[in-house]
């Protein structure tokens, strides 16, 4: 039997731009710090999941600007792609985002996570999580947009 896939998206919500803080969450189920995030649904492009995922998941509605360095056509808060093994759910095909939010938005937290974190860098490298999440976490501080 063919080994299941899905497209997912991970989204880094970020205060103060970019060297900021990021939002992480305690993944209920995982039982790690993660970003917020999920699989993208039927007819869905990564964009529009990126956005849904941010506001179920928290409640909050982020800016995703076209990024510095991005090539033409690149959606906007686009910061790479990376694919892992999830489980029974096998392997997850993941877009993942940066998306700016209003210094002290307020998260509404979903039923997915038990906690929540704002973490500028230094955080960001002690958290026990796996190290793309660490990797891609440090990208969205670093994250510019572009100028038009």
């Amino acid at each position: 039997m063919a080994e299941r896939r899905a497209f997912s998206v991970a989204v880094y919500a970020r205060t103060g731009g970019a060297g900021g803080r990021v939002l992480v969450i305690s993944h209920r189920r995982l039982e790690t710090w993660l970003p917020v995030g999920g699989e993208l649904a039927l007819g869905e492009t990564p964009l529009e999941a990126a956005r849904r995922e941010l506001r179920e998941e928290t409640g909050l509605e982020g800016r995703f600007s076209v990024l510095r360095g991005a090539c033409e056509g690149v959606p906007p808060g686009f910061l790479g792609y990376e694919e892992h093994l999830a489980g029974e759910k096998g392997l997850h095909m993941n877009f993942v985002f940066v998306a700016d939010v209003p210094d002290g938005a307020a998260v509404t937290p979903n039923h997915e996570f038990s906690d929540y974190r704002w973490v500028d860098g230094r955080e960001l490298t002690e958290l026990p999580s796996p190290t793309n999440v660490r990797e891609f976490g440090h990208l969205a501080l670093a994250a510019e947009a572009a100028r038009g």
